[in-house]
């Protein structure tokens, strides 16, 4: 790791933010205790992060299926890692773990056309950045305006996610 762990319990000012983290958690992991060399920070991260994964209206599946193509392209094994047993026990088969793993999602991945539609938008968004209007809408045209939020907002958490794992090397 390129910044220093705080080891939970170890600086009083920080039992508010690791009381937090770990009713949300249940644990500190590593890369939060990276973050909380700075505690705004680490605050943020948990509020926004928990609420993408914890109460977003999308299924447990499609978050961990986003998460995971987002690991892959972004390069950051730690998070797919992290990840790949939430995804499995959200019925995502073994077989879909791999493929997701490829530059392209092979025909092996067990992934119904609206998931395969989302994972291309995830693709867009992580390598592009922008996503054109007819990858756009094609999605949109299966989901609410809600879901769609979502979405975008899980991919684009997730690439923060892995961003941080990778520079700060958290996880190697």
């Amino acid at each position: 790791m390129r910044l220093p762990a705080i080891v939970p319990g170890t600086q009083p000012e920080l039992a508010d933010i690791e009381a937090r983290i770990r009713a949300e958690r249940g644990r500190i992991s590593p890369l939060y205790q990276v973050l909380l060399n700075s505690p705004a920070v680490a605050h943020g991260w948990e509020q926004m992060l928990s609420a993408v994964r914890n109460r977003s209206s999308l299924s447990v599946r499609l978050k961990e299926l986003i998460i995971l193509r987002v690991a892959v392209i972004n390069r950051a094994p730690y998070e797919f890692e992290a990840h790949a047993p939430l995804a499995l026990a959200a019925g995502v088969s073994e077989a879909t773990l791999a493929a997701l793993k490829q530059a392209v999602i092979g025909p092996q991945a067990d992934l119904s056309a609206t998931e395969r539609d989302v994972l291309a938008l995830a693709d867009a968004m992580t390598r592009d950045i922008a996503v054109s209007d007819a990858l756009y809408q094609a999605v949109a045209a299966q989901f609410s305006d809600q879901n769609m939020l979502d979405i975008v907002a899980t991919v684009a958490a997730y690439n923060m996610v892995s961003r941080l794992l990778e520079a700060l090397q958290i996880g190697h």
